[in-house]
C-alpha cells in the first residue's frame, strides 16, 4: 500500500514540474502610459515579473520602472541581452531603465538565472 501512495506522489510530482516548465501559462499584459512624449511601465519583481509583457510605442522614449519585492537572488538583476542591459534590482527600491524605442521588434528580458522572463513589444 505504501508503495501505491509513493508512486502516485511521484507520478503527480512529475506532472507538476512538466506543467510548470512546459504548460501555457496566460502571462499579464500592459500597454505603457504615454505622458507627455515619454511612456513608462511599473514592473514588480515578486515570483517572477507582473507584468510580463510590455507594450511599447516605437520612436518614444521608454522607460521601464522595476520594483523588487523578492528577496530571492535570482531575481537581483534585469538582463536585456538585446540591449546590452544587466541591471541590478536594489529590494523594495525601484529601478529605471530606459528601453530603445527606435526599432520594432520584441525583446526579452530575463533573471540572472534565466528561470523568469518577460518581453517588450515595441509597435
Amino acid at each position: 500500500m505504501i508503495r501505491i501512495i509513493i508512486l502516485c506522489l511521484g507520478v503527480a510530482l512529475i506532472a507538476f514540474i512538466a506543467w510548470w516548465f512546459f504548460g501555457k501559462h496566460n502571462f499579464a499584459t500592459e500597454n505603457a502610459s504615454v505622458n507627455s512624449n515619454k511612456q513608462s511601465v511599473d514592473i514588480v519583481v515578486k515570483g517572477g515579473y507582473s507584468p510580463e509583457k510590455v507594450i511599447l510605442e516605437r520612436g518614444i522614449p521608454a522607460t521601464l520602472n522595476f520594483k523588487r519585492t523578492d528577496s530571492s537572488s535570482c531575481l537581483d538583476h534585469v538582463i536585456f541581452s538585446d540591449f546590452g542591459i544587466n541591471q541590478k534590482l536594489p529590494q523594495g527600491k525601484t529601478e529605471p531603465i530606459k528601453i530603445d524605442t527606435s526599432k520594432p521588434g520584441e525583446y526579452e528580458w530575463a533573471c540572472s538565472m534565466n528561470m523568469f522572463h518577460g518581453k517588450v513589444i515595441v509597435k
